[in-house]
């Protein structure tokens, strides 16, 4: 049985949404391969760089239907005990600079850092590994290659 992949809706709506745009490059790649098939020889020189977005757009694809075909709901996070669940929206205080960072935890498929939004981390990243579980209060430490950084947890909501 395959590995269910928990996902928020909104988690899910971007993974349709990439799917339909890599439908979209998979036509225009398509498109450039007969061009470059019918062109003569001299002029299909891009026949093979033209292939290779196909198989990777193609492979793309392969990924993005095995994970929503995986994918299990979260609707809301659900905060027992303030602890950190997956989908939950996390306040953090950087002990050492005083800055507070809100961040919602998250699949790694869902991951992303956009200008503008709630950052959202993975479950597998250093961070997200060691906030999951973790109760308003406690403190953790976490290796972040350049320095280690101590965060305190603020505040956990749904």
């Amino acid at each position: 049985m395959p590995t269910p992949l928990h996902l928020t809706p909104e988690g899910f709506q971007r993974l349709q949404r990439t799917l339909a745009h890599e439908y979209a490059r998979l036509e225009e790649a398509r498109r450039v391969v007969q061009e470059q098939m019918e062109a003569n020889e001299q002029e299909n020189q891009g026949l093979e760089a033209a292939q290779r977005e196909v198989m990777a757009t193609l492979a793309r694809i392969a990924e993005i239907e095995d994970s929503l075909s995986r994918a299990v709901m979260i609707e809301r996070a659900e905060v027992q005990d303030d602890r950190a669940t997956l989908g939950a929206v996390v306040t953090l205080l950087d002990m050492d600079t005083g800055r507070e960072l809100r961040l919602q935890l998250v699949s790694p498929p869902e991951a992303s850092a956009i200008a503008g939004e709630l950052p959202r981390i993975s479950t597998e990243s250093p961070v997200g590994r060691e906030l999951l579980g973790r109760r308003v209060g406690e403190t953790f430490a976490v290796n972040l290659g350049r320095r280690e950084v101590t965060y305190r947890v603020v505040s956990v909501t749904s």
